[in-house]
């Protein structure tokens, strides 16, 4: 199996170390040729979805360098210790892309993906192929964690892809789950295609039980909650994606730098600013989405309705397709001098890293997004509540991720030999926790597989529950189509 490994690797992975927008580039028009659309309009495709990524990759590096000398500058005056490099999700992506298991698990996927469709258990093709590295890092997980307690490697690669194949069939599922919810979203109609795959949306189910905790027992506050469209209307600039941009920028200016001067008083207008037009660029580019789909959303449709009856098939993407919608900029920057407060509270209880590169809290606010259907009060007190699981989660994990990058040569050149790194917005921390326990359980201790027992039912009747819910709620929009 390792040489087979190997041979796929040293073909593939110059592709992959191109990055996702290469990746996405062959793969939307590779994918459009298959169903007939002519080379020009697939290339066409292909190239949009690249910008696009390439895009939304740009603006939040520049949201995240923008805000990250103020949070150290913070850090520093409150002499608070965190020592867990926080280096975001691209250095996380290239280790894990850096493992020969990455593409081991990329091939079960799809075989996964093309078992169901054939099966009819799923109408989503899953193109989102880059991504798989967020799969991925829980199997290697589960690995690393077999390999210390001198488990045959032959069985940590069965356990490991037992449990790729459970979560990414889980993610298949959820991604159509959700699909009517993002043709609400979109206000596209169910003509549109487009879906996601992303590990981000799994954090749905723990999202949904916060929302049925707070239509329970908080009903009274659905009155003064609003979606950032709504706002706009009611009361103008002030609810705009550029003013609230500009005003979190502020927010975080200060918090590094209180003092008042001329050149403190600049430097917050600068990151106001910043914040301000990455909110609005971000509405701008993820409409590219929409236009990058549309040659292979045309070509499966017609293939489907030569070839298959005419079934209609989803096309799994990365999430920014969703990026359009102002909420999710709008609570992610009120997010983030939340998650550096408490980053620095659960210093005492466990948590090790400084929110730098995943200050802009992206592994969860497309969840709160899709669940809440754009309520930002709600979307802003989930996140606060969820962002511990993710510095936690991330903590747990450093001491993996420093190791395999040092073993692939990604470790970051400018960290000392004794740091470790991780990402403190990871998407999937309940995946990674599984991971743990996956790992903890190839002990053979009798408490670690009761745990991993016990997790795992909560786990699948969690999400046996969410999905009925969300099947509630298709019903509830199919009525309204209807009518």
């Amino acid at each position: 199996m390792q040489g087979f490994l190997d041979i796929v690797n040293h073909i593939f992975t110059p592709i992959i170390q191109m990055g996702s927008g290469v990746v996405m580039l062959i793969v939307i028009t590779v994918l459009s040729m298959a169903f007939g659309v002519k080379f020009s309009r697939a290339l066409e495709g292909g190239i949009k979805l690249a910008i696009a990524l390439t895009g939304i990759g740009a603006i939040i590096n520049i949201l995240t360098s923008s805000f990250s000398e103020s949070l150290q500058d913070f850090v520093k005056h409150t002499g608070i210790s965190l020592n867990i490099i926080d280096v975001g999700w691209a250095p996380l992506a290239t280790i894990t892309w850096g493992s020969p298991y990455t593409l081991y698990f990329l091939l079960v996927m799809l075989i996964v993906n093309i078992a169901m469709i054939v099966l009819n258990k799923t109408n989503t093709l899953d193109v989102d192929i880059f991504d798989i590295w967020h799969l991925s890092i829980t199997g290697l997980l589960i690995m690393w964690y077999a390999n210390q307690n001198h488990l045959p490697a032959a069985l940590s690669v069965v356990i490991a892809t037992l449990a790729i194949i459970l979560v990414g069939v889980l993610k298949i599922i959820n991604s159509d789950l959700m699909k009517p919810t993002f043709d609400d979203l979109l206000g596209a109609g169910s003509n549109s295609p487009m879906t996601s795959t992303h590990m981000n949306y799994m954090m749905n189910p723990i999202i949904m039980v916060l929302d049925k905790i707070f239509d329970k027992f908080f009903p009274g506050l659905n009155k003064y909650d609003f979606d950032a469209a709504k706002l706009n209307k009611a009361i103008g600039f002030w609810g705009s994606k550029f003013f609230i941009g500009m005003l979190l920028g502020f927010v975080i200016g200060i918090m590094g730098d209180p003092h008042v001067s001329i050149e403190s008083v600049k430097n917050w207008f600068s990151l106001g600013f910043t914040a301000g037009a990455c909110l609005e660029l971000f509405s701008l580019i993820g409409s590219w989405f929409i236009a990058a789909v549309e040659p292979l959303s045309q070509g499966i449709t017609n293939f489907a309705n030569k070839k298959m009856a005419g079934r209609r098939f989803n096309i799994g993407l990365d999430w920014p397709f969703i990026a359009g919608r102002a909420e999710i900029w709008a609570c992610a920057n009120i997010l983030a001098p939340i998650m550096l407060l408490e980053a620095v509270l659960l210093s005492k209880v466990g948590n090790g890293i400084l929110p730098l590169a995943g200050i802009i809290a992206m592994g969860v606010t497309p969840a709160l997004l899709v669940v809440t259907r754009g309520r930002l009060i709600r979307m802003i007190i989930f996140g606060t509540l969820l962002l511990p699981l993710f510095l936690l989660s991330g903590t747990m994990i450093a001491p993996f991720a420093t190791e395999l990058a040092k073993k692939v040569g990604a470790f970051p050149a400018g960290a000392s030999a004794g740091s470790m790194i991780t990402h403190s917005t990871l998407e999937g921390p309940m995946e990674k926790i599984f991971g743990y326990v996956i790992g903890q359980a190839t002990t053979g201790q009798i408490a670690a597989l009761i745990t991993l027992v016990i997790f795992t039912a909560v786990y699948l009747a969690l999400f046996a529950w969410y999905a009925k819910e969300m099947k509630k709620r298709n019903l509830a929009y199919q009525a309204s189509t209807d009518k």
